[in-house]
């Protein structure tokens, strides 16, 4: 198994889950491959027994490294097959989101490679499943951030502008900001004016609360032609995202008048520990991949619809974004201001 892209709590909790079915049910073997695609590719893998998965339904991170190197790198599925053929590998459960599931489909369907997925990511963007884990925790995070920052923003009567992940879409920001009570949640989806972010800062203001704005980091004003991003590009030539609320707390300010601060929460929502929700989610996936890799479902997907996991087709889960719907838009729109 492997842990590709970007880190997030529940990472531990799936490779549990994986060795302890895969073991007790199906008396299989399993070995680890370090850092993603690279591991696969450089012949860097360990096995793993129960003892290694000891204890790991609460600890954060991945205790198999992660990076975003491209399947297709050094190699590419060439060098896979003597690795897969040298160590006996009958499948391989591949941990991640967008990209790592896009790779994963490709490589099965493509090159005929062995993989089954297990969709993971905090932005909650995947299709072909109601939820992955990760998300739970981030939206937890924020919403607690969100509460902290209110109690010092009604000390000194001013707005607070909270920026969260959602590079695409603006779950986070959505679940956060409703939990929270924010005046104003602000999503890629739906841009909207200046002058209407400040009507509701306003509004809130005159009915004497401290103003809460919950932004997604990948939000554009109308106005503004491009995302924000002030930190340049990353491993992959994306920009790196983060900043909208620095530039939102000024504009603010000089509409409303009232004295306007930003915090970004950045990867405070990827660490720590994960929730209860997240823990049990993650090893239900763990478990659901193994038995399709006992059924050779290669492809397919631990997938979660309603309160069960089904298997979907990883090409499925990546053929679109899974964006917030109008629906919930006009739903929360009704709490602004």
């Amino acid at each position: 198994m492997l842990t590709s892209g970007g880190d997030c709590p529940g990472l531990n909790a799936v490779i549990r889950g994986i060795v302890r079915k895969g073991i007790i049910a199906h008396g299989s073997s399993f070995v680890g491959i370090r850092d993603g695609w690279r591991g696969l590719l450089e012949d860097d893998v360990f096995e793993m027994s129960m003892l290694d998965v000891r204890g790991l339904s609460g600890r954060g991170g991945t205790i198999l490294g992660t990076s975003r190197t491209h399947p297709y790198e050094d190699g590419g599925p060439a060098q896979m097959r003597e690795v897969i053929a040298r160590h006996e590998l009958e499948a391989i459960i591949a941990i991640g989101g967008e990209g790592t599931l896009s790779g994963a489909a490709r490589l099965v369907r493509d090159e005929g490679l062995p993989i089954i997925g297990v969709p993971k990511t905090i932005d909650n963007d995947l299709d072909a499943t109601d939820y992955t884990f990760g998300f739970d925790t981030a939206q937890s995070i924020a919403t607690e951030a969100i509460d902290r920052l209110r109690t010092t923003a009604e000390s000194h009567h001013r707005c607070m502008v909270i920026e969260v992940m959602g590079r695409n879409v603006g779950w986070i920001a959505l679940h956060a900001g409703m939990a929270a009570g924010a005046h104003a949640i602000l999503m890629p989806e739906f841009p909207v004016t200046f002058e209407q972010i400040g009507a509701w800062v306003t509004s809130a203001r005159d009915r004497g609360r401290a103003p809460i704005v919950v932004v997604a980091e990948g939000f554009v004003p109308e106005g503004l032609d491009e995302q924000v991003a002030d930190h340049g590009l990353d491993s992959r030539g994306r920009v790196r995202l983060g900043g909208i609320a620095n530039r939102l707390a000024p504009r603010i300010e000089e509409v409303t008048g009232i004295e306007t601060r930003a915090t970004i929460l950045g990867h405070l929502q990827r660490g720590g520990s994960p929730t209860a929700y997240d823990r049990v989610l993650s090893t239900r996936f763990g478990m659901a991949a193994v038995d399709l890799a006992v059924e050779r479902r290669w492809g397919t997907m631990a997938s979660l619809k309603g309160t069960e996991i089904v298997a979907a087709r990883m090409s499925d889960a990546v053929h679109s974004i899974k964006y917030v719907p109008r629906s919930r838009w006009d739903e929360a729109r009704i709490l602004f201001g």
